[in-house]
């Protein structure tokens, strides 16, 4: 065994996981490369939900010299049926005689079960290397899987006073084409957007992914709407091919409402009501039951602010534009009662900053 030398392979097999990005959810991204004497053999990564795993794809391509290799693999194999076999029972067959496991997989189905089959079978399992890479890449399935509810992004483009609109409301545009072109990428990753109805009857727009590395990436669109102002005629309500639209609302929300945008496609979901609007935490919990593993919020003021405030946020994706808007009437994108001390001020941690066209984005988690 040479350290350097499984370090070389298992970032190459993340290289691999990495390409699928976006695209096997909500199975995770997961990259398979194997060796035989010194020399690639094979490799492999799970390029979408229902087709071949990673270590399936690689065992294919090395063929007969998979037998006494070892296997380099991002996440443990599986032990149970899903839309495909279990994968470690062809990783046995093929007479391996080493694993290299970056990360268990916490699906509780799985965790450490995958590692457990291996040894049995008499195959030589080390564990843990680059690990952190695993958190990184597959940090929406992580949540997903264990809490059953998705990976949470505020994705906010403000001034470098914190404004994201006029005091009139206008906010096209703050951000640069640059960064405006990185939204369409990131949501493109992403297995839904939320806004509130306020941007949906200020700005009208679609929330599709428009960018051609993504053609025809369908993405869910979720409205917050607690009186159902949302018009049939909307933007969002016109292009159904590219992603379902789903309109949560309030208990008492008018049926006739309901009915006019339920003609129109959209799925229309009563969820109780809290102070800030409709119930998040009911949201949440209603796209988890749909295998929303990760929601990127671009909604407004109100509710950045409530998913922040709810502590239901997990990450922050923020585009600063180096604009001076002002004005006491202009909203930024944190409101709400704000702390009375700096010590209890909200912490963003990891955060790392880079430049995107004229703006800077920051990106950082709860």
């Amino acid at each position: 065994m040479n350290i350097r030398t499984d370090l070389a392979y298992v970032e190459m097999a993340y290289g691999l996981a990495e390409k699928a990005r976006g695209r096997t959810s909500p199975n995770p991204c997961v990259g398979a490369v194997v060796v035989k004497d010194g020399r690639l053999a094979g490799f492999g990564y799970h390029e979408e939900a229902g087709k071949p795993h990673a270590e399936i794809v690689a065992l294919a391509r090395a063929g007969r010299r998979a037998k006494g290799a070892t296997i380099y693999l991002t996440l443990e194999p599986c032990v149970h049926w899903g839309r495909t076999p279990p994968c470690v029972d062809s990783l046995i067959r093929a007479g391996l005689k080493r694993a290299v496991v970056s990360a268990i997989d916490p699906n509780p189905l799985m965790n450490g079960r995958g590692i457990k089959a291996l040894k049995r079978a008499g195959i030589e399992v080390s564990v843990g290397l680059l690990v952190e890479k695993n958190g990184k890449l597959n940090e929406a399935y992580l949540k997903f899987i264990t809490r059953r509810v998705p990976f949470v992004i505020l994705k906010p483009a403000a001034s470098l006073d914190g404004r994201i609109a006029t005091k009139t409301g206008h906010s096209r545009w703050i951000s640069s084409a640059e960064a405006r072109e990185s939204t369409h990428l990131l949501r493109g990753e992403h297995d839904a957007i939320l806004v509130g109805s306020g941007t949906v009857l200020r700005d009208d727009p679609r929330l599709t992914v428009r960018h051609p590395l993504w053609a025809g990436k369908r993405i869910m669109r979720v409205v917050l709407d607690t009186r159902l102002r949302t018009p049939r005629d909307a933007r969002i309500l016109s292009s159904p091919s590219r992603g379902d639209v789903l309109i949560f609302t309030g208990p008492r929300a008018p049926e006739r409402k309901a009915r006019a945008l339920e003609s129109k496609g959209a799925v229309v979901i009563r969820v109780p009501l809290s102070a800030a609007g409709v119930d998040l935490k009911s949201v949440l919990a209603e796209l988890g039951r749909r295998d929303v593993t990760s929601l990127l919020v671009e909604g407004g003021s109100r509710v950045l602010t409530a998913f922040i405030e709810g502590k239901l946020a997990d990450k922050i994706v923020l585009t600063l534009s180096p604009k001076l808007i002002g004005g006491t009437r202009a909203l930024s994108f944190l409101e709400g009662e704000g702390t009375a001390s700096i010590k209890d001020a909200l912490p963003v941690k990891n955060a790392r900053c880079f430049p995107i066209g004229d703006d800077r984005m920051i990106e950082g988690y709860f």
